[in-house]
């Protein structure tokens, strides 16, 4: 036998696996290559490189970093290989809690990738034929062995009374044994003399036929003169056998035997007794054991669900495993954690004082020369008329949300399954000018300032003094995926064509392309229309008093039509919206009143 099948200690040569020098199955083979692994909710999916050997499997950041040691393996000894049922290049691999999310470059990698993993899992020899055969034996032994001794030295600990009549079965015991002995001596005698008498009466009868008086050793005959057979054996005595009292023998044995019978029964008794008491433990026992797996089943599925929570089927998508509500409830919270930090850091904002110099208004006049001029004014104008028209007639405006000054309208529009509701809001805020709030709505260098859902942008193209091209991604709200978009933005000033009426400011931002901004694979790109019109209202002051921000009002009409892309389900959009254009409306004029506090008007 060799010495990879050396450990068959229990079995024949034959019922060894075939194995190879290093003692893997025959054709079980390493394999290792690039695979896309989930890594977590921000960085998606990334490329790794995964080896798979010695019922091993461990990935590496690349191949270069391989001898820098793993970032993480599993033991396929217990793994679970379950192919998606719709993406035909992805297998999750789970050991426990733990599960690896992977995708194959196309669909036959992943079947690669699932044979040899398979094959693994089969050489570690768990649950298979060859593991009973190899440790059946050896099982078997030690649990018989283990099985008897702890019979014998727990279950009567604490029965005094049952030992006691153990140790009186002990001496009966003894007792039988003897008289056992003692009785078999008696047979064996009497077997002896009954054989010895046998060939005594077949000498007397020969004897006698041929007339011949024959007298016993003891001197009597067996014959009288008158020629009459009489038996005159001598009767054997109860002692004439090697001494021994039958009588006496025969009523100890039947006492023995009546004691061990008592003794039985009462240890029978006992024992019922002990049965039940035991029985009643083991109830219990099995109870306890039955709440301790049931709360174990549930922590586990907690912890799964949690573990899981965060993989790719719990991300937003046409397939996502999440209910409308989880989603909403999850989008929520994210949003809550959002706007607690921003809280704690708005103080910090405003205290950082920045300032830059505001351009004059004439520059705001012109559209300016540029490849986009012919779609900013048609956007100006689309804005100029149809944004400021009222919310009433047959336009389906719906007020969803009022506080103060503050109106929100809404129309409800899908296409394709996407809701593409658009939002018009109406505010008037005190102590600004329409150039005030469309300057700091525009310019980014206060961006960050008072916009708490950009995680990161920057300007791709200057177009104009008035008019650039920006791009932004917002931050993540689990589970949606990220959002990020790619607009103009330009700012105006309409003159009015009366000169009782005031001007007219506005900044409109929409989607463009461009080349410089390509989509990334990681996020959704959402398409924008944003419209932020302001006119400044001027109530003359009194006497002779200059014009201060007291007698001035800035009166703004906010619209919105946004594509958001993706799957999220039309109600959550809904809601989000409902909550966030409000808020937002408020922060921002909130900010520029604060900004321009104490400032000359600019008008």
């Amino acid at each position: 036998m060799s010495d990879n099948q050396s450990w068959n200690s229990s079995g024949s040569e034959e019922d060894a696996e075939p194995r190879d020098e290093s003692g893997h199955l025959v054709g079980c083979v390493d394999l290792s290559g690039v695979l896309s692994k989930w890594t977590n909710y921000i960085h998606g999916w990334q490329d790794r490189w995964v080896v798979l050997k010695n019922n091993t499997l461990s990935y590496y950041k690349s191949q270069n970093e391989t001898e820098y040691g793993c970032r993480g393996s599993l033991c396929l000894s217990k793994a679970v290989v379950t192919p998606h049922e719709f993406d035909e290049c992805r297998l999750d691999i789970s050991v426990n809690d733990s599960v690896w999310y992977l995708r194959a470059q196309d669909p036959e990698h992943r079947h690669q990738w699932i044979d040899s993993v398979e094959l693994h899992r089969a050489d570690s020899g768990y649950g298979s034929e060859s593991s009973l055969r190899r440790h059946g034996s050896m099982l078997s032994l030690t649990s018989a062995t283990s099985g008897f001794s702890a019979t014998s030295s727990s279950s009567f600990k604490k029965g005094h009374s049952l030992r006691e009549k153990l140790a009186e079965m002990e001496t009966f015991r003894d007792i039988l044994c003897r008289q056992v002995d003692t009785l078999q001596k008696y047979f064996d005698g009497c077997s002896d003399a009954v054989s010895k008498d046998e060939l005594q009466r077949d000498k007397i009868v020969e004897d006698d036929e041929d007339d011949f008086p024959n007298t016993r050793t003891d001197g009597e005959f067996l014959h009288n003169n008158h020629g009459s057979k009489e038996k005159l054996f001598q009767a054997v005595s109860p002692k004439g056998i090697n001494g021994i009292d039958f009588k006496g023998e025969a009523i100890t044995f039947k006492a023995t035997t009546a004691g061990i019978l008592a003794t039985l029964s009462h240890c029978i008794d006992l024992m019922v007794k002990r049965e039940d008491s035991w029985q009643k433990r083991v109830d219990k026992e099995m109870e306890k054991r039955r709440r301790i797996e049931e709360g174990y089943k549930s922590a586990l599925n907690d912890m799964k669900k949690k573990s899981h929570l965060r993989g790719p089927d719990y991300e937003e998508g046409p397939n996502s495993l999440i209910n409308e509500d989880e989603f909403f409830d999850a989008v929520e919270a994210a949003l809550d954690r959002q706007d607690k930090i921003e809280e704690q850091s708005h103080t910090e904002k405003i205290r950082l004082h920045r300032s830059s110099p505001v351009p004059p208004g004439d520059i705001y006049s012109s559209i300016g020369t540029h490849r986009f001029s012919e779609k900013v004014e048609e956007m100006v104008q689309n804005h100029m008329t149809y944004s400021l028209q009222d919310v009433g007639g047959d336009a389906n405006w719906q007020l969803v949300v009022e506080e103060g000054e503050m109106k929100v309208y809404r129309r409800e529009v899908e296409e394709n399954g996407i809701v593409l509701d658009p939002l018009k809001a109406t505010h008037s805020v005190k102590g600004v000018t329409g150039h005030e709030v469309c300057h700091y709505f525009w310019d980014t260098a206060y961006r960050n300032d008072w916009e708490t859902t950009i995680e990161n942008f920057n300007v791709v193209e200057t177009l104009s003094e008035n008019a650039t091209v920006v791009y932004q991604t917002h931050k993540r709200v689990w589970p949606a995926s990220q959002r990020d978009v790619l607009y103009l933005s330009a700012m105006r000033k309409i003159l009015a064509n009366n000169e009782n009426d005031p001007d007219t400011w506005l900044v409109c931002n929409f989607s463009v392309d461009h080349d410089d901004a390509q989509p990334p694979g990681r996020c959704v790109r959402a398409k924008i229309n944003i419209g932020m019109i302001c006119q400044t209202l001027v109530s003359p002051p009194e006497g002779d008093k200059e014009i201060s921000r007291d007698n001035i009002l800035c009166k703004i009409t906010y619209v919105a039509n946004v594509n958001p892309g993706g799957w999220a389900p039309a109600s959550v959009l809904r809601a989000v919206a409902k909550r966030e254009y409000p808020k937002f409306l408020k922060r921002f004029t909130s900010y520029v009143q604060e900004k321009t506090a104490g400032k000359p008007i600019l008008f």
